[in-house]
């Protein structure tokens, strides 16, 4: 197999760790307040309970935590990172980043640190800046993660959206390396902003700024389009599959596990049927967690990781479809 790029780095994901909260909202919970069972959650999303932060657990407890636990996983010291990079849309205040309140409370003092905001896709997005920052030999390594309080902006009054999503965080630390495994082989990101109203959260931003009077009081709240969703993400994510396998002159047999954003079971069952994937290759843990947007690669990442899903030598897929719209998926050899 060709690289896509010449360099004298190869850019490899050295540890992964996750956190969730300890809350667990059961669909039965659910049913006591919105109209909603648990065979209807079930058949239509595949959840069956999601994690749910406390009012005292924030964005940025949740991130550090599964940092700790990445750098414990790849050795490596907090003092010695170079670069943290948080992707959320639940942030811990509109400023500083949450990276920053991160970097803090892991004690990270020589690492720069900012966020980024890509809604589902802020882990593949951020997973493809940090690897052109390593492969041009800029840094030696970066702490990547995905974390999320979705719980603080759902509509427990939607039985539409309340149903899907969850609270949680994910990290990866990708070093420099000169030998070893060939790490993050191909990125591909992409966005279409004409899409925005299909996954959107308005309030507060300089739109609909605080003091001014909301049109709608849900505005405070995220505003979804299932159904156009759906479509969309079956759609662009089988075009990314079959982009990475063109740019990287492989095949579908080549890839030992995919790890999907976990947006909706019934949206990866789709796209699983129509690249004819087997079952055993297709990563699903959306029954245990709920869409934690960001969060979902890396907590699922880690799991793979940790169970000996992932072995070796393994080519894992990761592919992602979020609110802007936007979609990315990393190629990683391990």
């Amino acid at each position: 197999m060709k690289k896509t790029e010449h360099t004298d780095f190869n850019a490899v994901i050295t540890g992964t760790g996750s956190f969730v909260p300890e809350k667990i909202l059961t669909n039965e919970d659910l049913s006591k307040m919105v109209e909603t069972s648990d065979e209807w959650i079930v058949s239509r999303t595949g959840i069956k309970t999601r994690r749910i932060a406390s009012k005292d657990q924030t964005t940025a407890i949740l991130a550090a935590q599964a940092a700790r636990r990445a750098l414990e996983n790849a050795c490596v010291s907090a003092d010695n990172i170079e670069l943290i990079i948080v992707a959320t849309i639940t942030p811990e205040m509109v400023f500083p980043s949450t990276a920053c309140f991160v970097q803090q409370a892991i004690g990270a003092k020589n690492a720069w640190a900012f966020d980024l905001s890509a809604a589902c896709s802020g882990f593949v997005y951020a997973v493809s800046i940090a690897k052109q920052f390593l492969i041009n030999g800029k840094y030696k390594n970066a702490l990547v993660i995905g974390a999320e309080t979705l719980s603080k902006i759902t509509d427990y009054t939607d039985r539409k959206s309340c149903i899907l999503f969850g609270d949680g965080a994910g990290a990866a630390v990708i070093e420099a390396k000169t030998a070893g495994p060939r790490g993050i082989l191909y990125c591909n990101s992409a966005a279409d902003g004409s899409g925005w109203e299909s996954l959107y959260c308005p309030a507060y931003g300089s739109r609909y700024p605080v003091g001014k009077t909301l049109p709608d009081e849900r505005f405070i709240y995220m505003q979804i389009n299932g159904r156009e969703v759906y479509q969309l993400a079956v759609r662009r994510i089988v075009e990314l599959v079959n982009d990475c396998m063109e740019k990287c002159c492989l095949n579908l047999d080549d890839i030992s596990l995919f790890i999907p954003h976990q947006m909706n079971a019934r949206i990866i069952e789709s796209v699983a049927k129509r690249l004819d994937l087997p079952d055993e290759k297709v990563f699903i843990n959306i029954d245990k967690y709920g869409n934690t947007s960001a969060a979902s690669i890396p907590i699922a990442l880690d799991e793979c990781r940790r169970t000996g899903k992932i072995k070796p030598g393994d080519i894992v897929l990761l592919v992602a479809f979020g609110g802007g719209l936007t979609w990315g998926a990393n190629v990683v050899e391990f």
